[in-house]
């Protein structure tokens, strides 16, 4: 595999039937088929830091003193279907004080292969966590007291809310088209008495150009993270 000496860092998101990609600060690929893992050119490259995110549904995330994990299947069961052999993870989350358990089973395939595929300089594999762990930890990178960030795919919304270092939501709505993943956003506003009109909504995956218009009628600014 050849190493690429320039680029230090990629970060990928993995859905159930494909990804998409970005190199240091340049743009996303746009979602592509789970086929492009093995021939996209940039793919083949070895990075210094290697971010990959699941859009696995099947997550919660709870209080350090509520979790162990002798009941984390059943503290993930209380809040998503689990099917039979479905395997069950926890990775912390110490801003929080929490821990997000989740299940990356039906999305194994791609997953490994990324994760097998896109390797660090040292050639190790990276761990393949949440998008919900990722948007939880990208809440720094938003500017303002009121922090939203969401992540929109596969037909789910991930969302994760939060007033100054107060986290407010984080959760996973089912959302089989952009409208609906909109109403979704605006009803957790409503709830918390935000007003769109003065706030920043930031976005982890690709947005189109219909879909960010659609935002700006509403918000005061969109943000692609």
């Amino acid at each position: 595999m050849p190493v690429t000496g320039s680029n230090k860092e990629i970060s990928v998101q993995v859905l159930s039937g494909g990804f998409s990609y970005r190199v240091d600060a340049g743009p996303s690929s746009g979602w592509l088929g789970a086929e492009h893992i093995f021939t996209e050119p940039r793919l083949q490259s070895r990075y210094e830091k290697v971010s990959i995110s699941l859009f696995t549904p099947k997550v919660t995330l709870v209080p350090e003193s509520f979790f162990s994990k002798d009941r984390a299947s059943e503290l993930l069961g209380d809040v998503t279907s689990l099917r039979p052999g479905d395997q069950i993870l926890s990775v912390p989350v110490p801003e929080q004080s929490s821990v997000l358990v989740y299940s990356p089973s039906g999305y194994d395939t791609i997953s490994k292969a990324v994760s097998q595929n896109i390797l660090t300089f040292s050639g190790e594999p990276s761990p393949v966590l949440p998008e919900i762990w990722w948007l939880l930890g990208s809440l720094p990178l938003a500017d303002e007291y009121n922090k939203i960030l969401c992540s929109y795919a596969d037909g789910w919304l991930h969302m994760v809310i939060a007033q100054g270092k107060t986290l407010c939501l984080a959760n996973v709505f089912r959302a089989p088209d952009f409208t609906t993943a909109e109403y979704f956003i605006f009803l957790a506003l409503k709830r918390l008495q935000l007003n769109p009109e003065v706030s920043t909504v930031y976005f982890r995956t690709p947005l189109d150009m219909d879909e960010e218009m659609s935002l700006y009628r509403y918000f005061k600014s969109v943000v692609s993270l």
